[in-house]
């Protein structure tokens, strides 16, 4: 009987080691100037942008950076430690809003968080530059699929996003289950 448990043991142990580990994403030091708390921050930013498209309207740098955050949201809340007690349902949510914005952006499904966030970053600070040029080449076509021009537009014109709207709300809700002595305010 033992002798035929070890090959199990030993599968499931190589399994283990071959799990890749979880992606990871830090937001730039500029996104979080003056927030003690970038998760409380971000979840503060995209909750407000998101929960209405007048909000973004002609307004690409905000856009940019509110999606931005969403993605770091998106691999932030399954991992951190802080967040151990976030309902499955959250996390469900962020993975439907992640499809929804990519989709909305022609970011591949697959691209990593990192360069998608300072890609976004890049392009905001450009904007807010007045380097719409320098804007449109921070968003490469490896990245976003109909280039820089055709993202920027897409940035200043943002379509209703109902999932992401929905999953910066769970978000808003999962930080205010962790704290609820900071009321209603985040």
């Amino acid at each position: 009987m033992f002798k035929a448990a070890l090959p199990l043991a030993a599968l499931l142990a190589f399994g283990a080691c071959t799990l890749p580990p979880p992606e990871t994403a830090n937001l730039p030091p500029d996104a979080v100037v003056g927030a003690g708390d970038p998760l409380r921050s971000a979840v503060a930013n995209t909750s407000v942008a998101f929960s209405s498209p007048a909000l973004l309207a002609g307004r690409p740098v905000q856009a940019a950076q509110a999606v931005a955050q969403m993605e770091w949201l998106a691999v932030e809340m399954p991992t951190n430690p802080r967040l151990t007690f976030v309902s499955p349902t959250i996390i469900s949510q962020m993975v439907a809003a992640r499809a929804e914005w990519r989709a909305a952006l022609g970011i591949p499904p697959g691209a990593e968080a990192q360069p998608v966030i300072n890609s976004l970053y890049a392009a905001a600070r450009a904007l807010s530059s007045g380097q719409p040029g320098a804007a449109e080449a921070a968003l490469p076509s490896t990245l976003f699929a109909q280039g820089g021009q055709a993202t920027l537009m897409r940035l200043a014109a943002m379509p209703v996003l109902p999932l992401t709207n929905v999953a910066a709300v769970g978000a808003t809700d999962a930080i205010r289950q962790r704290d609820p002595a900071s009321g209603r305010r985040l």
